[in-house]
Protein backbone atom coordinates (compact mmCIF):
# COMPACT_ATOMS: atom_id res chain seq x y z
CA UNK A 1 0.00 0.00 0.00
CA UNK A 2 1.45 3.34 -1.03
CA UNK A 3 1.18 6.77 0.42
CA UNK A 4 -2.15 8.58 -0.09
CA UNK A 5 -2.08 11.29 -2.73
CA UNK A 6 -4.34 13.61 -0.73
CA UNK A 7 -2.01 14.44 2.10
CA UNK A 8 -2.25 17.93 3.51
CA UNK A 9 -5.68 18.82 2.15
CA UNK A 10 -7.04 19.58 5.58
CA UNK A 11 -4.47 22.39 5.93
CA UNK A 12 -5.56 24.18 2.76
CA UNK A 13 -8.60 25.69 4.50
CA UNK A 14 -6.33 27.43 7.00
CA UNK A 15 -4.31 28.94 4.15
CA UNK A 16 -7.45 30.36 2.54
CA UNK A 17 -8.30 32.39 5.62
CA UNK A 18 -4.79 33.55 6.51
CA UNK A 19 -5.21 36.76 4.47
CA UNK A 20 -8.32 37.65 6.47
CA UNK A 21 -6.45 36.93 9.69
CA UNK A 22 -3.54 39.21 8.77
CA UNK A 23 -5.83 41.97 7.52
CA UNK A 24 -7.84 42.14 10.76
CA UNK A 25 -4.95 41.60 13.16
CA UNK A 26 -4.06 45.28 13.63
CA UNK A 27 -7.48 46.82 13.00
CA UNK A 28 -7.75 50.28 14.54
CA UNK A 29 -10.65 52.65 14.97
CA UNK A 30 -11.85 54.54 11.93
CA UNK A 31 -11.54 58.32 11.76
CA UNK A 32 -15.24 58.95 12.38
CA UNK A 33 -15.10 56.82 15.54
CA UNK A 34 -12.11 58.83 16.75
CA UNK A 35 -13.97 62.08 16.02
CA UNK A 36 -16.78 60.78 18.23
CA UNK A 37 -14.23 59.95 20.95
CA UNK A 38 -12.82 63.48 20.78
CA UNK A 39 -16.01 64.98 22.27
CA UNK A 40 -15.05 66.45 25.66
CA UNK A 41 -17.14 64.15 27.88
CA UNK A 42 -16.01 60.97 26.11
CA UNK A 43 -12.40 62.16 25.85
CA UNK A 44 -12.27 62.83 29.60
CA UNK A 45 -13.52 59.31 30.31
CA UNK A 46 -10.94 57.76 27.95
CA UNK A 47 -8.01 59.78 29.27
CA UNK A 48 -8.83 59.11 32.93
CA UNK A 49 -9.67 55.42 32.93
CA UNK A 50 -9.59 53.19 35.97
CA UNK A 51 -6.68 50.79 36.34
CA UNK A 52 -7.26 47.69 34.22
CA UNK A 53 -4.53 45.05 34.39
CA UNK A 54 -5.70 43.40 31.17
CA UNK A 55 -4.82 46.45 29.05
CA UNK A 56 -1.33 47.64 28.13
CA UNK A 57 0.04 50.04 30.74
CA UNK A 58 -2.95 49.33 32.98
CA UNK A 59 -5.01 51.69 30.75
CA UNK A 60 -3.27 54.76 32.18
CA UNK A 61 -1.49 56.01 29.04
CA UNK A 62 -3.87 56.38 26.09
CA UNK A 63 -3.38 58.30 22.85
CA UNK A 64 -6.80 59.68 22.01
CA UNK A 65 -6.04 60.38 18.36
CA UNK A 66 -4.48 57.02 17.50
CA UNK A 67 -6.66 54.95 19.90
CA UNK A 68 -3.60 53.20 21.35
CA UNK A 69 -2.47 52.30 24.86
CA UNK A 70 1.16 52.69 25.94
CA UNK A 71 3.23 51.03 28.63
CA UNK A 72 4.44 54.22 30.25
CA UNK A 73 4.43 57.99 29.90
CA UNK A 74 7.84 58.08 28.24
CA UNK A 75 6.80 55.77 25.41
CA UNK A 76 3.62 57.79 24.89
CA UNK A 77 5.64 61.02 24.63
CA UNK A 78 7.94 59.34 22.09
CA UNK A 79 4.86 58.28 20.14
CA UNK A 80 3.73 61.92 19.92
CA UNK A 81 6.92 62.69 17.95
CA UNK A 82 6.47 59.89 15.39
CA UNK A 83 5.25 60.11 11.80
CA UNK A 84 2.38 57.76 12.57
CA UNK A 85 0.91 60.15 15.16
CA UNK A 86 1.50 63.26 13.04
CA UNK A 87 -0.09 61.60 10.02
CA UNK A 88 -3.14 60.67 12.10
CA UNK A 89 -3.47 64.27 13.32
CA UNK A 90 -3.39 65.47 9.72
CA UNK A 91 -6.12 62.99 8.76
CA UNK A 92 -8.27 64.12 11.70
CA UNK A 93 -8.13 67.78 10.61
CA UNK A 94 -10.71 67.01 7.95
CA UNK A 95 -14.17 66.78 9.51
CA UNK A 96 -16.05 63.49 9.69
CA UNK A 97 -18.07 62.41 6.66
CA UNK A 98 -21.78 62.96 7.36
CA UNK A 99 -24.98 61.65 5.87
CA UNK A 100 -25.88 65.13 4.63
CA UNK A 101 -22.59 65.29 2.75
CA UNK A 102 -23.33 61.92 1.16
CA UNK A 103 -26.72 63.23 0.01
CA UNK A 104 -25.07 66.30 -1.54
CA UNK A 105 -22.54 64.08 -3.31
CA UNK A 106 -25.43 62.06 -4.76
CA UNK A 107 -26.90 65.23 -6.30
CA UNK A 108 -29.44 66.17 -3.63
CA UNK A 109 -28.22 69.66 -2.80
CA UNK A 110 -25.32 71.95 -3.53
CA UNK A 111 -21.72 71.26 -2.58
CA UNK A 112 -20.49 72.62 0.74
CA UNK A 113 -16.84 71.93 1.59
CA UNK A 114 -16.14 69.91 4.72
CA UNK A 115 -15.20 72.16 7.64
CA UNK A 116 -11.67 71.83 8.99
CA UNK A 117 -11.31 70.70 12.59
CA UNK A 118 -8.56 72.07 14.81
CA UNK A 119 -6.68 69.06 16.18
CA UNK A 120 -3.68 69.32 18.50
CA UNK A 121 -1.75 66.66 20.37
CA UNK A 122 -3.28 66.01 23.75
CA UNK A 123 -1.66 67.42 26.84
CA UNK A 124 0.11 65.00 29.12
CA UNK A 125 -0.40 65.17 32.84
CA UNK A 126 2.73 64.03 34.62
CA UNK A 127 2.29 62.36 37.99
CA UNK A 128 4.34 63.84 40.82
CA UNK A 129 4.67 60.65 42.90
Amino acid sequence: MGKSRQTGNHKSDAKKHIARTWKNKHKTKDLDQIHADMKPEIAAALLHQEVDIDVTGCAQHYCLHCARYFVDLRSMKEHFKTKVHKRRLKQLREGPYTHAEADRAAGMGSYIPTPKVEVKTQTVEEDMD
